[in-house]
């Protein structure tokens, strides 16, 4: 061979090695991103990337590792798992990619969102063959993300915390009883009964009542007279009538000396066996379980008598500690009392607040129209009652109302040390974490905050912020505010939608937002635009996150 041939077979070898110890660029040809543009769900955005190594493309010891970036337009860069391809000479862990045919391979990448709704997907590559290392330019995958759902933490704002009530009321319904006592087969009031507590007590209160008719009011008195159930069924039932007269009788005279006019209602029962069966409940007679079984196995009042009777032990224990509690008339006093009309708490806040009690102060609060006004009188009841936790929890709530989260924050956990367990300070602080995106405590507050006043709209935020988008449409209910718009929306619920954004009693400049997102969603780009100029009119801070909306593009 001479030396020219010679030396073009070592070009033509040095140029077929060098070829083969390469590793050539990939673009974005090679890959498809689903989906594209990508889109948030629960605080993240996740894709799926289905990507392909060509043909003769992955050298037998070659190493290539691909990781998934989201590059955000406020410098931060988010990166996924990697994932490490091999050549089919490699003894290692990553997927073996053939040679000749090339291969095909899906990933899954998971970011964390960044609030910022201008972000770009690259691949970044670690590539080897051997010891020898090789840059590979990043490819640009997927361009841009759809983050309606993360418009959850501005819906936030105009959300409604939970409102610790007062338990006024200015009329209430009460009843006090007395008693009075008979001999056996006797009915005359005895006049040591006259002077006993319960009766005393209700001619005091009758006395009362009649004194002082602006904070009380009488409604009836009823007298319920009772025979016990031994001796004969027409006897008791004569006895248990004549109680009832002198029973009346004593009312109505009673009534009479303090000039009262009212509704006296009396009856009388022949036969007390419902109360003697709750006297043998309660007492610890040696045979009260037989007593209370032959009560329900005889119907007849005459056959249970008798086979009570039989028990002889225990009917003596009866005839002495249950039967004469039997012998009696029941005098009950059903009224009213009322407290201070709305007026009245509202002058004497202005007067002198601490001759008002806590319901009293927090529900003149409650009245105010203006918030400026409830909070003063919710402070004022802080000073008053320092040891009540619910006007520390509607301060926060007012102060959240004002986008003053520290504020908010601060009254919240004071009034969660003062009572740990008040219900509406779990759900508020709860609404606080979703408003900072932390979904985990703010479930674990919400977890604790059963019964709380309003819970059903805390939790349709927090399964709104879960991506649970269904389950939030169903606890907002027939709710009209921006975050179950935002729900509806995203359930793909337009027309509900519609009427929801329609109907919100104070709309702002995110609910024009989400009017503009639905409005393009239905292909009204007219309305849409309009939507969108009134909101960025009330909230030129939008501006920003609104030209780089895909949902707006």
């Amino acid at each position: 061979m001479n030396k020219k041939n010679l030396f073009l077979l070592s070009a033509a070898s040095l140029m077929l090695l060098s070829s083969c110890s390469k590793l050539k660029e990939l673009s974005a040809d090679n890959f498809t991103v689903t989906p594209n543009p990508l889109e948030t769900q629960q605080g993240t955005v996740p894709a799926t990337i289905n990507g392909h190594f060509p043909e003769k493309y992955m050298k037998k010891k070659a190493v290539v590792t691909v990781t998934p970036e989201l590059r955000y337009a406020n410098g931060i860069v988010a990166k996924a798992a990697p994932a490490t391809f091999q050549g089919e000479n490699v003894a290692g862990n990553g997927q073996t990619v053939n040679y000749k045919v090339g291969g095909n391979y899906t990933m899954k990448a998971n970011f964390p969102y960044e609030d910022c709704n201008k972000a770009d997907m690259y691949l970044t590559f670690d590539a080897s063959i051997g010891k020898k290392k090789f840059d590979l330019p990043a490819v640009k995958v997927a361009e841009g993300v759809i983050a309606t759902s993360e418009l959850y933490k501005k819906t936030l704002a105009s959300a409604n915390p939970a409102l610790a009530t007062d338990t006024y009321q200015r009329i209430n319904k009460k009843k006090q009883e007395a008693n009075i006592q008979f001999l056996i087969q006797q009915a005359t009031i005895r006049k040591s009964e006259l002077k006993n507590n319960s009766v005393q007590e209700f001619v005091r209160l009758l006395s009362e009542i009649n004194n002082d008719q602006e904070k009380l009011a009488l409604d009836n008195v009823e007298i319920s007279a009772y025979a016990s159930p031994d001796g004969g069924f027409s006897l008791n039932d004569k006895l248990a009538g004549q109680r009832q007269k002198v029973t009346e009788d004593y009312v109505n005279k009673e009534l009479k000396k303090l000039k009262m006019n009212a509704n006296v209602d009396a009856n009388y029962t022949a036969e007390d066996w419902e109360g003697f069966q709750q006297l043998v409940q309660a007492s610890d007679i040696q045979d009260k379980d037989v007593i209370l079984r032959v009560l329900s196995m005889y119907k007849d009042p005459q056959e249970r008598e008798q086979q009570i009777r039989n028990i002889s032990a225990a009917f003596r224990e009866l005839a002495d500690g249950v039967l004469p509690q039997l012998r009696r008339s029941r005098l009950t006093i059903n009224y009213e009392t009322i407290g201070r009309s709305d007026e009245q708490i509202a002058q004497q806040i202005v007067d002198d607040p601490t001759q008002l009690n806590i319901e009293e102060l927090l529900y003149g609060a409650a009245q105010k129209a203006n918030p400026s006004e409830a909070e003063a009188v919710y402070k004022t009841a802080t000073q008053i009652y320092p040891n009540d936790a619910r006007a520390y929890n509607n301060i926060g709530l007012l102060e959240y109302a004002k986008g003053n989260y520290d504020a908010a924050s601060e009254y919240l956990k004071k009034a969660q040390n003062l009572n740990s367990h008040l219900a509406e300070t779990s759900a508020n602080l709860g609404l606080l974490a979703l408003k900072n995106g932390d979904i985990a405590t703010a479930e674990n507050y919400i977890a604790k905050a059963t019964d709380a006043n309003g819970l059903q709209e805390i939790l349709g935020n927090l399964n709104l912020a879960k991506g649970n988008f269904a389950q939030a449409e169903k606890d907002f209910g027939e709710l009209y505010t921006n975050s179950a718009a935002l729900a509806q929306i995203l359930n793909k619920n337009y027309a509900t939608a519609e009427n929801t954004l329609k109907y919100i009693k104070n709309p702002d400049a995110i609910t024009d937002y989400l009017k503009a997102i639905l409005a393009k969603r239905l292909g009204n780009t007219t309305d849409a635009a309009s939507a969108l100029q009134n909101a960025l009119s009330k909230d030129p801070s939008l501006a920003e996150y609104a030209a780089n909306d895909l949902e707006l593009k």
